[in-house]
């Protein structure tokens, strides 16, 4: 009697386990972002295809942690990016803003990546009494195009404030230099950064008082195969490790630096 068939099909049977195990983790995900948003995520300048930044560091050592693979890749602007990763060509978003309406297409991990905390920054000599966002009303201020506000303080800023919009802080600042505007709206680390880079730092000062505060979250597509409880579990687990960690403010301050060397290498001046 040929056992053959049989001895074949009970070594399927024991393999099945293990290969339903391989089939439901992946071992490599695909990451885009916001490419114009250092010095948490930008493309990098010796290969424009891949993101680097304080937030592509934590990702990574996230994904060693837990026994991952990640490319961070460049998937276009910020809404060619949301749709790459809305159509499962990418896993995820690495910077999404909470979006209620994007609740059908993505599962967002909490907490938060990232806190991002914008600032109003004026000249040292500036008399604007500010403490709250509301203060800002009929003051002449000015933001990036880049900038991820909440969207709250959105609909807030179109409805009440007066806001030019550069498309860098570069113009943004110089302006307020330039006594053209009394306030410029800019993150805490890539305005330090900037006014830094721009030699400005002796000129210009960043309130306390943050006026708004998105939080950045990693959004895994539905689309994506490896959107799974395990997956979403671990990560859940580590941004909650995360938060009472100093890894974070590390990755940051490291890449501050990194842009601001890249800024001083483009424009040629010295930091004061």
């Amino acid at each position: 009697m040929d056992l053959r068939p049989w001895t074949a099909l009970l070594g399927i049977t024991l393999l099945l386990p293990t290969l339903s195990l391989a089939a439901g983790k992946c071992d490599r995900l695909v990451i885009t972002g916001s490419p114009d948003a250092p010095p948490l995520l930008w493309r990098d300048p010796q290969d424009p295809t891949h993101l680097i930044g304080a937030t592509a560091d934590v990702l990574q050592q996230v994904a060693s942690d837990l026994g991952l693979k990640i490319d961070l890749l460049y998937g276009g602007k910020r809404t060619l990016a949301s749709d790459e990763a809305r159509s499962g060509r990418m896993d995820m978003l690495a910077d999404a803003p909470l979006n209620l309406a994007e609740l059908d297409h993505f599962d967002y991990i909490h907490p938060a990546l990232m806190q991002a905390d914008y600032l109003v920054w004026t000249r040292k000599d500036s008399a604007l009494a500010y403490a709250t966002a509301a203060d800002l009303h009929g003051h002449k201020g000015a933001i990036s195009e880049r900038a991820r506000l909440s969207r709250e303080f959105e609909t807030f800023a179109n409805q009440q404030l007066s806001l030019q919009r550069f498309p860098t802080l570069t113009p943004a600042f110089q302006k307020l230099l330039l006594g053209e505007v009394e306030y410029v709206l800019a993150g805490r680390y890539s305005g330090t950064a900037m006014a830094q880079s721009l030699g400005m730092s002796s000129d210009l000062v960043a309130r306390d008082v943050p006026v708004d505060q998105p939080g950045l979250y990693l959004a895994i597509s539905h689309n994506s195969a490896c959107n799974d409880p395990w997956l979403r579990g671990q990560l859940a687990k580590k941004m909650t490790e995360l938060a009472g960690s100093d890894g974070v403010q590390a990755a940051l301050q490291r890449n501050i630096e990194r842009w601001k060397a890249q800024l001083q290498q483009s424009v040629g001046t010295p930091t004061k």
